[in-house]
């Protein structure tokens, strides 16, 4: 293959995850990553479970509007028969699909395909998130983005949940969710127990 951006002759496979909270900005980092891959020529596939629709059925859309097209997929398994001759495959929401993702990541680094991922690392109440912790755990390269408290203006910690639903996946957004640091969390979840 030509050379890559990095001045490497070959393609070396690897796995790149950018994790974090809701409102941080994971899926901007994953759309400038595989634009950049795309104005290289280089062949890229992206995928995003097929739960999410909030913005698009289709696209993976930022919360800022910015979208680059995908293939919305059930399983992990889908990403294996979708991706031949491919250089670099994007995959968002990764914290919605099964643990075969992580298998499935590693396969494609062998093979000498980059994997980029983004998803939230932490569930609404603080918990490690799917397939997320492993992913992070084999990754060459974790960038943890963070969203700004809106209590305190601090770095922000967790998607901390407004709404009452104690379901583990529940899409949303600003409405749904704020994100938190872990003092502001703390005392939402004081706030919440004494109204509760």
């Amino acid at each position: 293959m030509a050379e890559i951006i990095s001045g490497e002759s070959h393609r070396p496979g690897r796995i790149e995850v950018v994790c974090g909270s809701m409102f941080s900005g994971k899926t901007e980092e994953l759309i400038r990553r595989l634009r950049r891959a795309q104005f290289a020529k280089q062949r890229v596939e992206i995928f995003k479970p097929a739960i999410d629709v909030r913005y698009s059925e289709e696209d993976v859309v930022s919360h800022d509007q910015k979208h680059i097209q995908s293939t919305p997929i059930e399983s992990s398994a889908s990403i294996l028969l979708l991706t031949s001759n491919i250089d670099v495959v994007g995959i968002d929401e990764a914290q919605f699909f099964d643990d075969g993702l992580v298998e499935v990541c590693n396969e494609l680094a062998y093979r000498g395909v980059r994997v980029i991922i983004a998803g939230l690392d932490m569930d609404f109440k603080g918990i490690p998130f799917g397939p997320m912790p492993a992913l992070c755990a084999i990754a060459d390269d974790v960038t943890k983005v963070h969203a700004i408290c809106v209590k305190c203006g601090n770095l922000a910690y967790v998607s901390h949940r407004t709404v009452q639903n104690d379901k583990r996946v529940l899409l949303g957004e600003t409405q749904e969710y704020e994100p938190l640091c872990r003092e502001c969390y703390q005392k939402a979840l004081q706030e919440e127990k004494v109204k509760g």
